[in-house]
């Protein structure tokens, strides 16, 4: 089989290493020539499969077995190389563009929600704030339903003293009635004290 593969490599193809570099750099113009210069650089595994099955294929009736093949290095010519260089950088400054505006997205999402938060503090404590007034105004209604409750008759007499300050009239009170103090209580005054008589 060696002796058959020898005889082959000499008569059935002439200056067969030649021949295989000349068939390779053939091949490789087919398959680049199908990808995009993006590709041709990220997709060398591809390139050296399709190099490795041609070459198999061509030179297996040279006497030839072609193991392994692999694409070391891709040079185009310098004005390809150039455009290739513009096209990076472009990529690049967009990817930039994008990480930057994403960036400030997010900066502004973030102030976006604390105004939120901030708002919903504020709601809250002005929530609670009328809880507490309406609270306030419940415990002072029941105890003073609790005072008058048997008062009947102190209370109508208040109602009539609120009803006359709201006309502005001026309304004489003794001293030494339970009204004053009611009054004071609910005014939060202290209830008016007798004036001691003169010599004692």
């Amino acid at each position: 089989d060696t002796e058959v593969d020898v005889k082959n490599s000499q008569y059935n193809v002439n200056d067969y290493q030649w021949q295989i570099v000349n068939l390779a750099r053939t091949t490789l113009r087919n398959i680049i020539g199908t990808l995009t210069l993006k590709s041709a650089n990220s997709e060398r595994g591809k390139i050296n499969t399709g190099l490795h099955t041609t070459l198999r294929e061509e030179t297996g009736n040279w006497g030839i077995e072609i193991v392994r093949t692999e694409l070391k290095q891709i040079d185009p010519p310098k004005d390809v190389q150039e455009t290739m260089n513009k096209v990076v950088k472009a990529e690049n400054e967009k990817i930039a563009a994008i990480d930057y505006a994403t960036a400030t997205e997010t900066v502004a999402d973030g102030a976006k929600r604390s105004k939120i938060k901030e708002a919903e503090g504020i709601r809250q404590s002005r929530i609670l704030q009328a809880q507490g007034e309406a609270e306030a105004i419940r415990l002072v209604n029941e105890a003073a339903n609790k005072y008058f409750v048997g008062n009947a008759q102190l209370l109508r007499k208040l109602q009539a003293v609120e009803t006359a300050l709201e006309d502005n009239a001026k309304i004489v009170v003794p001293s030494n009635t339970e009204l004053v103090n009611v009054i004071g209580d609910l005014a939060g005054v202290l209830p008016l004290r007798k004036k001691a008589p003169a010599g004692k």
